[in-house]
């Protein structure tokens, strides 16, 4: 305890890095507790991937059993998580720059970085095997692409080099409707990919909302998000484009007629609430730095929103199925 206190204090004089306190951190407590490696996971994010995996999986036509349904949910969650514990290990040094993720497993110190690789990658094989064993080749295929896009593409190559990160990165965390159908079907079907669609232009305004708030720490962790690189206004522009091309997308099931009404009327009333809260965020008054002059209410009401508007949207498709099975 009191080699922490130690390292704690030196810190704050500047004298440690954020990574040697971790090491530090891990001496001291002698280790990490399951509650570390379930954070490792990304739990929050990996229960909106699991209900709209179970979505796409709902909405597919035929029939898979039970066991290998529920057994299909779970590799996509673990793949999901893994891909999160990847990330971690991958972004450890600017996790530990961030007042938002310094407290993680592996910059705080409770589980090392080659620990947290090894889970990840061990989860990761694990969960495409089964899903391949348990389904099809094409949903397996669809969840290590998945996998792979999000630790590669978006996590090691987009995050620290472009604005457009989360734009192009947006794909990883659109792909459980896909993997779910295809669990069921072995293939991909048009709306599976409209729900892809919605999920991809749902990303950018829901973690632009975010970094316009916590601007600030992307910046001290040189993670050129868009304010940090184009300012708030160029952001909140952005932000108000998205959302309106979301909110045409979002209607095409029901105009394409792979839904009836129910769907329409709710994707149509949220969308709208959607463009209310991105006109708000539009209009608010920030300076080129991403500092509101006035709050910050804005944006995090509209991040809030994102959250509710994507579950219900997907609820929403679910109960027309039933209503229109009745």
């Amino acid at each position: 305890m009191n080699a922490l206190v130690s390292n704690v204090a030196s810190l704050e004089r500047g004298e440690q890095s954020p990574l040697s306190l971790g090491a530090a951190r891990l001496e001291a407590t002698g280790g990490a507790e399951w509650r570390d490696w379930l954070a490792l996971l990304k739990p929050r994010v990996v229960s909106l991937v699991v209900f709209t995996g179970w979505i796409g999986l709902f909405l597919a036509p035929g029939h898979l059993h039970p066991v290998l349904a529920f057994t299909a949910i779970l590799c996509v969650a673990v793949g999901a998580g893994a891909a999160g514990a990847l990330n971690m290990w991958w972004e450890r040094d600017i996790d530990g720059l961030m007042h938002r993720t310094r407290h993680r497993p592996i910059p705080a110190g409770r589980i090392e970085p080659q620990a947290a690789l090894s889970f990840g990658v061990a989860l990761s094989v694990g969960s495409v095997l089964l899903l391949w064993l348990a389904t099809n080749a094409a949903a397996a295929s669809l969840l290590a692409l998945s996998i792979g896009f999000y630790v590669v593409i978006y996590t090691m190559w987009l995050k620290r080099r472009t604005p457009q990160n989360i734009v192009i990165g947006g794909a990883a965390g659109a792909f459980p409707a896909l993997i779910g159908w295809a669990a069921v079907t072995g293939s991909v079907g048009v709306l599976p990919l409209l729900l892809f669609g919605i999920v991809f232009l749902w990303t950018p305004p829901h973690f632009w909302a975010l970094s316009l708030y916590a601007c600030k720490d992307y910046g001290r962790a040189g993670v050129p998000m868009l304010p940090v690189v184009a300012g708030a206004r160029e952001t909140r522009r952005q932000i108000f484009g998205y959302t309106l091309a979301l909110s045409g997308v979002s209607v095409l099931p029901w105009w394409l007629g792979y839904t009836g009404a129910l769907y329409g009327i709710s994707a149509g009333v949220l969308s709208l609430g959607f463009v209310a809260f991105a006109w708000r965020v539009l209009r608010d008054r920030q300076d080129a730095a991403g500092v509101s002059l006035t709050d910050d209410r804005p944006a995090r009401l509209t991040f809030r929103y994102s959250l509710a508007y994507l579950a219900l949207i997907f609820v929403a498709i679910a109960a027309d199925k039933m209503v229109r099975g009745l």
